[in-house]
């Protein structure tokens, strides 16, 4: 009797450390590109694909995730002096490629697409058609650079993605870029520009990424522990998993 209460005793207390000591990662998110994050309707945290696979990514290797979800530019901030370990959903373009840590596998892939008004007739639109063009684009969010230096584009921000959908709709602007998935569901939720506007070409399939901070004493760290377990969840088929049920949730 005394040996099991002695064993159910031991066996509480190293319950007990194991949760007082385990290790949580805080970690900056975009509140506001669903399908991949967004913050919940009741604002009780986000949700996406992104998010599950960076949570069960850290799970896979003893760690708990904080999420902070805040304007993707604020996220970025956060990153870049340290006050989380990361961002995500970030894109790797030249003048960001020294600013962070990259895990060298991207956390998903996502076409850069160009949209236009129905009418339009344009079709099968390269970068190149988009000079001499006015062309939109949402402030904060990263694109090519060969795009947003480019002297023959007439550029016009928004402050959001739907603001830039709301603009092409209204025929304001001749194009605008828009991840593919996330431009589809905004705009048919949005009743002035549903059935108002279509993807008429593709810049780029690009890859995303949580950009780890340089300033944050284990961002590196963490970058690295990230990829390893990012990887025991694609070798387990979870992430399949996780994709597959992305995809049915959004019909696909």
């Amino acid at each position: 009797m005394h040996k099991l209460l002695t064993a159910l005793i031991t066996s509480t207390t190293l319950l007990a450390a194991t949760s007082a000591f385990s290790e949580t990662v805080r970690i900056a998110v975009e509140d506001d590109w669903a399908p991949y994050a967004s913050i919940k309707a009741d604002k009780s945290g986000p949700e996406g694909f992104a998010v599950d696979v960076v949570r069960e990514a850290f799970k896979t290797q003893g760690i708990d995730v904080e999420f902070l979800a805040v304007p993707f530019t604020r996220c970025l901030h956060y990153s870049e002096t340290g006050v989380t370990a990361g961002c995500f959903n970030a894109t790797i373009i030249d003048g960001n490629r020294n600013t962070f840590n990259w895990h060298p596998t991207p956390l998903f892939n996502e076409e850069l697409a160009i949209f236009a008004h129905e009418d339009a007739a344009a079709n099968q639109v390269t970068t190149a058609d988009l000079e001499g063009k006015t062309m939109g684009y949402t402030l904060g969010y990263t694109y090519p650079t060969e795009l947003m230096e480019n002297p023959n584009i007439t550029r016009f921000g928004a402050t959001s993605d739907d603001q830039l959908i709301q603009m092409v709709a209204a025929k304001r602007v001749d194009f605008v870029l828009l991840n593919e998935m996330p431009g589809y569901l905004r705009i048919n939720r949005i009743p002035t520009a549903a059935g108002k506007v279509k993807k008429v070409g593709t810049v780029s399939l690009d890859g995303f990424w949580i950009a780890f901070s340089k300033v944050h004493p284990d961002g590196e760290r963490y970058s690295q522990t990230f990829e390893t377990g990012l990887q025991a969840l694609r070798a387990s088929g979870r992430y399949a998993e996780l994709e597959a049920a992305f995809r049915k949730s959004l019909g696909l």
